[in-house]
């Protein structure tokens, strides 16, 4: 069964471990089955593709983001830009946001 994860697509995160530690970037994408994540500009990998004239790709070594452990990035707080861990605040309306702990910006839109 797959985890539920106080990560999203689209969250600005700082990598904490690692080769790329201290580098930040947005979450493209989440893969709860194997806890990982990939990070814009982070972890990037050479693959060598054969060119595919039906797909309109052309061959050669392209550079690209690979995936990374969810434990080695943090999401970045909007306010203070800070690497903080993440709560939940029901606010006054009765919705239920993501909240960083650090200095309890709101991380939900």
């Amino acid at each position: 069964m797959a985890k539920r994860f106080k990560i999203k697509k689209g969250d600005q995160v700082q990598v904490i471990a690692g080769k790329d530690k201290g580098k930040k970037g947005k979450v493209l994408r989440v893969d709860r089955k194997t806890e990982r994540v990939v990070v814009e500009h982070v972890n990037m990998v050479k693959r060598h593709t054969k060119p595919n004239p039906g797909r309109a790709v052309t061959g050669g070594i392209v550079e690209r983001e690979a995936p990374i452990a969810i434990a080695n990035v943090m999401v970045v707080s909007a306010d203070g830009g800070q690497p903080t861990r993440v709560g939940y605040r029901i606010l006054e309306d009765g919705r239920k946001v993501r909240a960083a702990k650090a200095d309890g910006a709101i991380l939900d839109q």
